[in-house]
């Protein structure tokens, strides 16, 4: 998608410099998918958090570059995301990033404590009652899931379809472990013994 839409498919948006260093430049399914828009996105960003460090990596370079233009940090808070747990500098980025727009993010939990996951939430919220914002989020999170009149699509098993919080794998295997902690572990301890 994120390629389709004319962002980098490291990470970034539109408006980001060609990363040359980057892991990846094109998508190998990109030019398989064909994409509809009403309205091509104008402004957005791709959050991909594989790629973060490499992203964090990529400022610290343009920072000792002496002709790149301007404080590359200055966005993210005036510092190094290397300087910052890997959940605060998640939330930097992803903050100066949350603009009307399409916004693509893929697990953007994956740094995030569960406290944290509420905060991006709350921005998200705030974005989408604004208007002029859409997010498609790619998560194994239940807590990001929660989202009121989220559309969630599952693409276990055959297909792309529509389903529920309470029908993914992640929420029953979340909900149970939390409601009936020692099944799990009786079960698990099994498992070790028999490895």
């Amino acid at each position: 998608m994120a390629d389709l839409c004319g962002f980098p498919v490291a990470g970034g948006g539109r408006n980001e410099l060609a990363d040359l260093k980057a892991p990846q430049t094109r998508s190998d399914l990109a030019p398989f998918v064909w994409a509809a828009f009403s309205r091509k996105p104008r402004n957005g960003y791709f959050f991909r958090a594989e790629f973060q460090a490499h992203f964090a990596t990529l400022l610290e370079e343009r920072r000792a570059d002496p002709e790149f233009p301007g404080d590359p940090f200055a966005r993210y808070g005036g510092r190094s995301l290397h300087t910052r747990s890997h959940g605060e500098a998640f939330l930097s980025v992803l903050s100066s990033w949350l603009t009307p727009g399409l916004i693509l993010m893929d697990e953007p939990e994956s740094a995030l404590s569960p406290q944290r996951q509420l905060a991006l939430l709350v921005q998200i919220a705030r974005l989408a009652r604004d208007g002029g914002t859409q997010f498609v989020i790619a998560t194994h999170s239940t807590i990001l899931m929660t989202y009121p009149g989220a559309s969630l699509l599952s693409f276990d098993g055959d297909g792309v379809h529509p389903t529920t919080i309470e029908d993914t794998a992640h929420f029953q295997i979340t909900k149970g472990l939390l409601d009936h902690p020692e099944r799990y572990w009786k079960h698990l301890r099994l498992e070790e013994e028999t490895d």
